[in-house]
C-alpha cells in the first residue's frame, strides 16, 4: 500500500447525512405505532387465526405468524457473494468503526454465522439457541432447522437510535464451489425464512464478484416474487476509474439479467459503504448522492412500516380465507360422492387426484371473489391430506357459534372492512381505538350464509 493510500484510509467519512437522511433526531409517536400494532395483533387473533388453526393452514404453508412477528420492528436482509462488504456497509450504518462490537471483516469469507444486529438496552451478544426460545421475538421458528444452524445464529443488541426502528440481518457471503451439506444445514431453507420476512433486501457486489454461478442463481430464484423489496448494491465503486465503472455497471446488469425476469429491474446503487473517505480523483459527488438515495429508500420503508404489517397481514389473510374455502369444498365434495356401499379412501383419493374433474378449483372462482393467481398448488393439496383426513375437517356451515360468529365472516370482515380502516386510521393521523363490537356486530345474530335453511 503507497502512502497516499494509507492517508486516505485513516481519514474517516463525515457520517452526519446519515442521522439527517434518517431523521434519527426525530421523536416518534409511540403511543399511536403501539395502539395500532395492537389492534392489528387483536383483527388477527380475533378473526384470522381461528381459521388458520380450524383448517391446519400452517401444515400447508408453514408460516406460522406469531405475536413477536406482529410486533417485529421492520427487517433490511444483506445478501451476496463473500467479502463484498455486506458486513462493513452494516459496520458503517450504525457508526460502529473501532467498537467493540464491530461485525468482523476482511479480504477472505469472514462472517459464516447469521448475524442479527438489533435494539437492546445494554451492549450484549445473544446465543442462537437463546434466541429460537424467546418467544418474545419473532425468531422462534427458526428452531426447525436444527441445533447445526441454531449454532450458526447469533444476535447482538446494541442502544442505537436506528435499532430502534430497524433490524440488520448479515448473512455468510455466497461460495459458489461450496456444496449445501458442507453448511451442515439447509443454507437455501434458512436464506428463504428471512427474505420472506424482509421488509428490504440488500443484494451486494463488488466490481471484482460479478460472475453468476449456481449458488447465486439458486438465490435469486428464491427472490422472486420479492423484486419490489430487492435493490442491488455496488459496492466499492471508489475502486475503478469512471471509465472502468460504467463497463463494471453494464456487466453486473448483463450477469443479472437472465435472473430477474421483470419489467422494471431493482434499483441499483453505486457508492463504497464504509467509512473511509472516498478515493481521490474519483466520483466523489455522484456516490454521495447515491448513497443518500438508498438512505432514503431505507428511511421509506421504516416509515411505512406499519402501513407494511397491515398489508402483510390482509395478505396472509386472503390466503387462509381461500385455503378454508378450498377445504370446505373438499369436504363437500367428498360427502356428496359418498354413498353407504363407497370405499372413503378410494373416494377421497379420487377427489385429491384429479380436483378439477370435480370443478374444486373453479367453483371457488366461481363463487367467490377469489383471483386465479392467488389460489395453491394443487398437488400440495395431495399433500396436505395425505398428513391430514378429510374426516378430520368440519364444512364452513358449521363453523358457526352464537357467541363467537363464523368462521368465514370475521375473516372476510376483517380483510375488507377492519384492516382497511386501520390503514386508513394510520394514513390520516388518527389513533385507532378498540372497537366494542369485534365479535358478532353487537350482539347481533351472525349470518351463515353457507347454512342451508
Amino acid at each position: 500500500m503507497t502512502e497516499e493510500e494509507e492517508d486516505v484510509t485513516s481519514v474517516l467519512r463525515d457520517r452526519s447525512h446519515i442521522d439527517e437522511t434518517l431523521r434519527l433526531a426525530m421523536e416518534e409517536k409511540a403511543g399511536d405505532y403501539a395502539a395500532a400494532l395492537e389492534r392489528l395483533r387483536k383483527i388477527y387473533h380475533t378473526s384470522i387465526k381461528p381459521m388458520e388453526q380450524a383448517y391446519k393452514y400452517n401444515e400447508l404453508r408453514q408460516h406460522e405468524i406469531s405475536d413477536g412477528e406482529i410486533t417485529s420492528k421492520p427487517m433490511v436482509l444483506f445478501l451476496g457473494p463473500w467479502s463484498v462488504g455486506k458486513s462493513s456497509m452494516i459496520n458503517y450504518l450504525l457508526g460502529l468503526h473501532d467498537h467493540p462490537y464491530q461485525l468482523y471483516t476482511g479480504a477472505e469469507p469472514t462472517t459464516s454465522e447469521f448475524t442479527v444486529i438489533m435494539h437492546g438496552e445494554k451492549i450484549r451478544s445473544v446465543e442462537g439457541i437463546v434466541m429460537a426460545a424467546d418467544s418474545s421475538r419473532s425468531f422462534s421458528p427458526l428452531e426447525k432447522f436444527g441445533q447445526n444452524f441454531l449454532e450458526k445464529l447469533i444476535g447482538i443488541e446494541m442502544p442505537h437510535k436506528l435499532l430502534e426502528r430497524v433490524t440488520f440481518v448479515d448473512t455468510p457471503g455466497i461460495i459458489e464451489n461450496r456444496k449445501q451439506q458442507e453448511r451442515g444445514y439447509p443454507f437455501n431453507d434458512v436464506c428463504q425464512w428471512f427474505i420472506d420476512r424482509a421488509d428490504l433486501i440488500f443484494v451486494v457486489f463488488d466490481p471484482t464478484k460479478l460472475d453468476v454461478g449456481l449458488e447465486l442463481e439458486m438465490l435469486f430464484r428464491q427472490l422472486k416474487g420479492r423484486e419490489s423489496q430487492i435493490r442491488i448494491i455496488l459496492n466499492k465503486a471508489d475502486n475503478l476509474a469512471t471509465q472502468d465503472l460504467m463497463r463494471v455497471y453494464g456487466a453486473l446488469f448483463w450477469s443479472l439479467a437472465p435472473l430477474i425476469n421483470v419489467t422494471e429491474p431493482p434499483r441499483v446503487y453505486v457508492s463504497s459503504f464504509w467509512p473511509y473517505d472516498y478515493a481521490p480523483d474519483t466520483s466523489r459527488e455522484l456516490f454521495k448522492r447515491e448513497e443518500i438515495s438508498l438512505l432514503e429508500d431505507l428511511n421509506q420503508v421504516i416509515e411505512n412500516r406499519m402501513e407494511n404489517k397491515i398489508a402483510f397481514i390482509r395478505q396472509h389473510g386472503i390466503r387462509v380465507r381461500i385455503h378454508g374455502l378450498l377445504v370446505d369444498r373438499y369436504v363437500q365434495t367428498f360427502k356428496e360422492k359418498m354413498s353407504f356401499f363407497s370405499d372413503p379412501e378410494l373416494v377421497f383419493q379420487e377427489i385429491v387426484d384429479d380436483p378439477d374433474k370435480f370443478y374444486i378449483f373453479k367453483s371457488i372462482l366461481a363463487k367467490t371473489n377469489v383471483s386465479k393467481f392467488d389460489l395453491p398448488n394443487r398437488d400440495a393439496y395431495r399433500d396436505f391430506f395425505g398428513i391430514n383426513p378429510i374426516t378430520n375437517f368440519k364444512p364452513l356451515s358449521a363453523q358457526c357459534s352464537y357467541i363467537g360468529g363464523c368462521l368465514l365472516d370475521k375473516i372476510e370482515k376483517a380483510i375488507t372492512t377492519e384492516l382497511p380502516a386501520l390503514l386508513s386510521s394510520i394514513n390520516s393521523g388518527k389513533q385507532p381505538g378498540l372497537s366494542s363490537c369485534e365479535a358478532t356486530g353487537c350482539g347481533e345474530k351472525p349470518k351463515n350464509r353457507y347454512r342451508k335453511n
